[in-house]
């Protein structure tokens, strides 16, 4: 079963234009884009938001980070208990410079997912498969794909999301072309977040103790958490 998202915005303003789509954005990942990954109930007044949307004729595109959560240890020290992404939003367009950000779907790139993108040559394209309910009981009932094509004479790619959902007989697709310049963009700031959303930024700038003042603590791998990805 689908589990509702609880920052969709009201039936009311479901078609937002160019301004109420950033802003409905910014609160649909207010709870992500904490500069906090330890603690997500912190006064709201310290978080800061950031996104880079493109919007084209079709479809339109939002990119943001999505930091890890840390937890804590017995020794006073923190680790990754959540992994951090990058999240992909696609929204329909539904007029000129006027979205329907009710019917977007997510697209969530693990680490290594954004590696395959930030590598990619002029030619070169890859292609990625998520299923939000793996290893439970719902399992394929719904599946994305997500694909990078070049556009071609190194002018770009197209982002391609697709999303079949069984239990609703739906299979939605949107495409947004993405300029060389565009991508550009993507490139640096997914290059600069894939660090933070290790975690290696706040790992690498804390004060280690002291290995005898410490109990050893095996570090456990989580795989990426596929929560957010569920949109509604």
């Amino acid at each position: 079963m689908l589990r509702l998202s609880r920052f969709l915005p009201s039936t009311s303003r479901r078609v937002s234009d160019l301004k109420e789509v950033l802003w409905s954005g910014s609160l649909t990942f207010e709870h992500a884009l904490s500069t906090s990954a330890a603690n997500y109930d912190e006064n709201a007044s310290a978080r800061k938001f950031a996104s880079y949307t493109v919007f084209k004729g079709k479809a339109a595109l939002s990119i943001s980070p999505i930091l890890p959560v840390f937890s804590k240890l017995e020794s006073g020290a923190s680790r990754v208990n959540r992994n951090g992404s990058v999240m992909l939003t696609f929204f329909p367009a539904v007029g000129q410079r006027k979205y329907d950000y009710a019917k977007k779907q997510l697209f969530a790139l693990s680490p290594t997912e954004v590696g395959s993108l930030i590598s990619l040559g002029p030619a070169e394209s890859c292609e990625f498969f998520h299923d939000p309910s793996m290893k439970s009981s719902n399992e394929g009932q719904v599946k994305k794909t997500l694909s990078i094509t070049p556009l071609g004479s190194d002018n770009g790619y197209f982002l391609n999301i697709s999303v079949m959902n069984n239990g609703q007989k739906t299979n939605e697709r949107m495409s947004v072309p993405i300029t060389k310049a565009e991508f550009a963009v993507m490139r640096t700031a997914l290059s600069f977040a894939l660090p933070h959303i290790m975690g290696w930024d706040q790992a690498l700038t804390s004060h280690p103790q002291s290995p005898s003042s410490a109990p050893a603590s095996r570090p456990r791998v989580e795989r990426p958490n596929p929560d957010s990805e569920w949109d509604r």
